[in-house]
């Protein structure tokens, strides 16, 4: 399904969602904006919905408990021990005099995780710069042994979960320099190097994540053998990164092998089988093969109704993974009638608190199916939902009720009840300035939301003001050829058209958007179609026949390519 940050409207060339954008938007007090596709339906349905998504922390540890799998249902973390993956096998076990730095180890990493679920961020990254200070003293003075490995990994850890990634990269090279140095069967080196993996891949180092992952592997295949469970958490983060770098073949070839190596050590109904089940079953629906992931999910499904019964919210979690197999088969009702279900039996359990991340994407991925197949009222009524939740949890002024409100808006335009969206984006817009300043890149994405609604209230002149003040905190903040940059020069082109600006300036402005999307989208994609659509239309207003001849002949092939004629 193309994805698009702009309100449908005919002369809107519609950008898709730039890999960059989640990233970039990750900086703002949302955590991200990100955009979730439901399903391939044939409907035409090009405006996502957003939703606020847990923290993108691929894997959470616990020191001496470590959770050190990694799951995506739907691409959310769980809330369930089952889900959480494979304890370590020596995750900082206490051997000889490191037992106690250990244990100091362990209480720094539970005080910063009590600082930070108590809000004192500022308190915690206090203690991590204190402890960081300490330990490069030893660095400097030559001290490069496992304490400062595992210190340096503590920190990072740290400073992961309280979100600040750059420093972890930093932290990553120096606890890089310490383990190249450290022999195979220095104390538990392979649970700092399964936290390295983990941690670039987060930073999307994947080259570096693999490496060290195939270090832990060896080590552990020495220590425990090549058939020990214990090797399921290397091997998860393995297949995750393989998953991410697009070598899904590799990918699924591994996470069968755990699938295997589980079975053969803990039985075909085992609850560890969770883990790797619903990694694989994603990785399969990624890839367009939902045919084979849907026997995956329904094996998550059933193990869980036979340890938990039919009421658990363990079943609705799976339900949900199903209603997505459905969904990409084009089987929409199937697909609605599982999300009920599962949003049902969450409910009644009281699994996840309603405000949940979990159960928030599954409201907006059941409100985005109901649109695309024209229930929109009904998506509608879920989308109201999640606002009414979020400001009863959070407070009708915390910036996470942005996304709700562009969802609702977004809904209500597409329904052409443009007030009502466009009361929704000036607040969205009101809270985003007031927690972020008039400057920050983040603003950007509510103020687009408003220009184009105001477009279609022709309300030109204010809708003209903010496409502008978009072009340039973009520009600013993403370069002057960035996707982003581009999307906003695409909603700009179309209001100066109505208003009837200079059409040698909007020729000149439409040239540099055919420049970005040949660039992001390829020479011949749909997109470059449609604005060499546009471009060929003023040069033969402009009477610059050399110019529109040479273009025409463009246009002709990439016009046969899709079969249809775009009218400007």
């Amino acid at each position: 399904m193309r994805a698009s940050f702009l309100v449908s409207s005919p002369s809107f060339t519609g950008f898709r969602t730039s890999k960059e954008l989640p990233r970039l938007l990750s900086l703002c007090e949302l955590k991200s904006l990100t955009c979730f596709s439901v399903c391939n339906l044939k409907q035409k349905y090009n405006q996502k919905l957003y939703i606020i998504p847990i923290r993108s922390v691929s894997v959470w540890f616990c020191i001496s408990r470590s959770s050190v799998g990694s799951v995506e249902l739907g691409g959310t973390d769980s809330r369930s021990d089952d889900y959480s993956g494979f304890s370590a096998p020596n995750d900082y076990q206490r051997t000889g005099s490191l037992e106690r730095e250990f244990e100091e180890l362990e209480e720094l990493f539970d005080e910063v995780k009590r600082m930070i679920k108590m809000g004192n961020e500022n308190d915690a990254v206090d203690l991590l710069t204190a402890n960081y200070e300490v330990v490069k003293e030893r660095l400097n003075a030559g001290t490069k042994g496992i304490e400062e490995a595992a210190t340096l990994d503590i920190i990072a850890l740290g400073y992961m979960a309280v979100g600040d990634l750059k420093l972890v990269g930093s932290l990553l090279d120096l606890m890089k320099e310490v383990v190249d140095n450290l022999k195979d069967d220095a104390p538990c080196l392979d649970s700092i190097l399964m936290h390295m993996g983990s941690m670039y891949a987060t930073l999307s180092k994947f080259e570096n994540s693999l490496d060290t992952y195939q270090r832990a592997v060896y080590i552990m295949e020495g220590t425990y053998g090549k058939d020990s469970t214990f090797l399921v958490t290397p091997y998860l983060g393995m297949a995750k990164v393989f998953g991410s770098i697009g070598k899904a073949t590799k990918a699924i070839e591994i996470y069968q092998h755990v699938i295997t190596l589980l079975e053969s050590s803990r039985g075909t109904k085992s609850k560890d089988l969770v883990v790797p089940l619903l990694s694989l079953g994603n990785l399969l629906l990624k890839e367009r093969r939902a045919n084979d992931a849907e026997s995956h999910f329904t094996r998550v499904l059933n193990i869980y109704t036979e340890l938990y019964g039919q009421n658990d919210g363990r079943i609705g979690m799976a339900m949900s993974s199903l209603a997505q197999v459905k969904c990409a088969q084009g089987k929409s009702d199937e697909a609605i009638q599982l999300f009920k279900r599962a949003l049902q039996v969450m409910k009644d359990s009281n699994y996840l608190s309603p405000d949940d991340s979990i159960m928030e994407k599954m409201r907006v991925d059941l409100a985005e199916l109901l649109h695309a197949i024209g229930r929109g009222q009904e998506g509608r009524e879920l989308l109201e939902e999640c606002l009414l939740i979020s400001e009863r949890y959070k407070g009708k002024e915390h910036p996470s009720l942005v996304a709700h409100m562009i969802n609702l808006a977004t809904s209500y335009s597409r329904s052409k009840s443009y007030p009502e969206a466009e009361h929704l984006l000036r607040r969205s817009l009101q809270i985003m300035i007031k927690h972020k300043g008039t400057d920050d890149h983040s603003i950007s994405f509510p103020m687009l939301h408003l220009a184009v609604t105001l477009y279609h209230l022709k309300n030109d002149e204010e809708a003209e003001k903010l496409a502008l003040e978009v072009l340039r905190i973009r520009e600013n903040a993403f370069g002057k050829n960035s996707l982003p940059v581009g999307e906003a020069l695409d909603c700009l082109v179309s209001i100066q058209t109505r208003l009837g600006k200079d059409e040698s300036e909007l020729l000149e402005l439409l040239r540099r958007i055919l420049n970005i999307q040949e660039r992001e989208f390829g020479h011949e994609s749909e997109e470059v179609l449609v604005t060499l659509n546009k471009i060929v239309f003023y040069l033969d207003k402009l009477g610059k026949k050399d110019e529109k001849l040479s273009l025409q002949r463009r246009l002709s092939v990439l016009r046969k390519k899709y079969k249809q004629m775009v009218h400007y």
